[in-house]
């Protein structure tokens, strides 16, 4: 299968699977000027092609088309690991500090070295630094070895709490960390050897974003912040990231900021995109900034802004919507709940409100007066309570069925939060990883009633929502979430098809991911191969609608094309 061709050509040898789900299999494709002309036989579609016009042989592979990540935070994961020293597969203390030791040689001295935590991100259920034989991350010595000439700091990514950072002997100095801080402060636990001396390490609420604990934002601020260069870099290194699992197009809006829409607009205008975009902005601007409130005027600016920006006719990146999230994951005691949940570190909790509700009013009350598309982050019971009292008290349920307006997350959904979704015709986006990574957690922190509503999306598909999937926190494998969302399985303690957690078929899975994701974007043309519709494909070694459920995750993404024209190639492998 030959990785260099025009975008125009004629792709065959392989089982073409449509995802319009009215189609059967199809032969092959016939791309003319990056559209699809035509889908058939082989016969068919020789019979309208040139005899000069290239054609691929896809050597028995299956063709789909590209997945679509309705919520991938594919810039934001990128920023977190392209300026970092990666220490995801770091294999001991030893091989910590020669990577370490490696940047240090070309960083200029008194600039801060960041390292990815060890493991993998973000749940830590598969390996993390608990799987080092050392157990444990090094401490400030060891790193000190690494380099004494730049602070070091090794970081943990939400959303598990506790978790451990370390940091060497010149960041403790510059953060104010030494012996006359007590063992613990706030939520966070500082490490002392058995001479009573600081060891580098802590514990706790110390992870990077979701954390209000007071000691640890302190901590925070004193880093230097990402400069505004990092986010077109970020940009490109995240679409590569999906273009390696046959993502094609992807939704980018939680904890946006116009810093980070502008580097993908100045990557449209460089013809840099190997993503198809669509991109909003949080209302919450400062992104997790947990001292930023904005104001009724801000938060109408900010509306007005994108509504000025608002475009939906690029074929490669599209503007629309603001979002807004007033609450927050379960593992550091954010999510909110109508009865006293176990909270993190002891103790119970009714959860955390962000933003007050005269803010949900606000942006509830102008994206209804302005036309603008507002994607709504709720998570449980009283965000939907609250979210949909809104809508009925200011009288706008006709605007948020015209614009469809969107929730997002959808983690715990009863009965109730699903009818009226359905009642004023809003899409949802939400992860199965959501369940795979906390479910034990969820049973622990609130009882096993909690699986009744986990990303329920046989009772979302049930009420007509239409709903895309997104691999957010992880599994990063569009394929892994389809597994997920077959077997509802809960990470960790390894528990499936649990009958309460409503599975779904095969085929409503992958609609979630193309032809379903398409429509909850808005966007024509893509998530399916159909005739005039984009030449987006993923190629793949089997056929997702065929294999048994545990072969999902085996399946390799051999290239991906956007727009007809290469963007992924993992090379020849048959």
């Amino acid at each position: 299968m030959s990785n260099n061709h025009s975008n125009t050509f004629l792709m065959h040898g392989g089982r073409v699977q449509t995802c319009d789900f009215r189609t059967p299999p199809q032969e092959a494709i016939f791309v003319r000027d990056g559209k699809v002309a035509a889908v058939g036989t082989l016969a068919d579609l020789e019979k309208v092609a040139k005899p000069n016009i290239d054609r691929i042989d896809v050597e028995g592979a299956t063709i789909l088309p590209g997945f679509i990540d309705t919520h991938p935070h594919a810039m934001h994961f990128a920023a977190l690991t392209i300026a970092a020293v990666d220490l995801s597969d770091a294999q001991s203390h030893d091989d910590i500090i020669a990577r370490i030791r490696a940047c240090a040689a070309s960083t200029p001295p008194g600039e801060w070295i960041f390292c990815t935590p060890v493991g993998e991100a973000h749940y830590y259920i598969r390996r993390s630094y608990r799987d080092l034989p050392e157990g444990t991350l090094p401490n400030r010595w060891q790193l000190d070895q690494a380099t004494d000439k730049h602070p070091v700091f090794i970081q943990a990514y939400a959303p598990k709490q506790p978790n451990m950072v370390a940091f060497n002997s010149l960041a403790l100095g510059q953060l104010g960390i030494s012996e006359v801080l007590p063992r613990r402060v706030c939520d966070v636990w500082i490490d002392r050897d058995s001479e009573d001396r600081v060891t580098g390490i802590l514990r706790g609420a110390v992870t990077n974003y979701y954390t209000r604990d007071p000691l640890w934002l302190q901590i925070l601020s004193k880093l230097p912040p990402p400069p505004p260069a990092l986010w077109p870099v970020a940009a490109q290194a995240g679409m590569a990231e999906m273009n390696s699992i046959g993502v094609t197009s992807i939704f980018e809006i939680h904890a946006m900021t116009p810093d980070q829409l502008a580097a993908y607009q100045a990557l449209r205008r460089d013809g840099k995109l190997t993503c198809r975009v669509l991109a909003g902005l949080d209302v919450a601007d400062q992104a997790f900034n947990v001292h930023f409130q904005p104001s009724d005027t801000q938060i109408r600016d900010l509306i007005d802004f994108m509504r000025a920006s608002t475009t939906l006719t690029d074929d490669w990146l599209r503007i629309e919507g603001v979002l807004l999230c007033r609450t927050g994951p379960c593992n550091p005691g954010f999510l909110r709940m109508y009865e006293p949940i176990k909270a993190p570190f002891g103790g119970e909790t009714y959860g955390l409100e962000f933003l007050p509700r005269r803010v949900e009013e606000t942006v509830v009350r102008y994206c209804a007066e302005t036309g603008v598309r507002l994607s709504a982050l709720l998570a449980t019971p009283p965000d939907f309570d609250d979210f949909f009292s809104t809508i009925n008290k200011l009288g706008v349920q006709e605007a948020v069925a015209l614009k469809r307006w969107i929730v997002q997350h959808a983690i715990l959904v009863n009965e109730n939060s699903a009818r009226n979704m359905s009642k004023y015709g809003m899409c949802c986006t939400t992860s199965k990883g959501f369940h795979w990574g906390k479910g034990d957690l969820y049973c622990e922190r609130i009882g096993e009633h909690a699986l009744n509503d986990l990303v329920p999306l046989r009772r979302l598909l049930d009420h007509g929502i239409k709903v895309g999937g997104g691999t957010d926190w992880g599994p990063k494998s569009v394929l892994e979430q389809i597994q997920l969302a077959e077997t509802c399985e809960l990470a960790g303690s390894g528990r499936k098809n649990l009958h309460r957690t409503q599975p779904i078929s095969r085929a409503e899975a992958i609609g979630m991911f193309t032809k379903d994701a398409a429509e909850v974007l808005g966007w024509d043309g893509i998530g399916s191969i159909e005739v005039d519709s984009h030449a987006d494909f993923a190629i793949m070694d089997e056929d997702p609608f065929e294999v048994p459920v545990d072969n999902l995750p085996k399946i390799q993404v051999l290239r991906t094309i956007v727009g007809g024209q290469t963007v992924f190639a993992a090379g020849k492998t048959r």
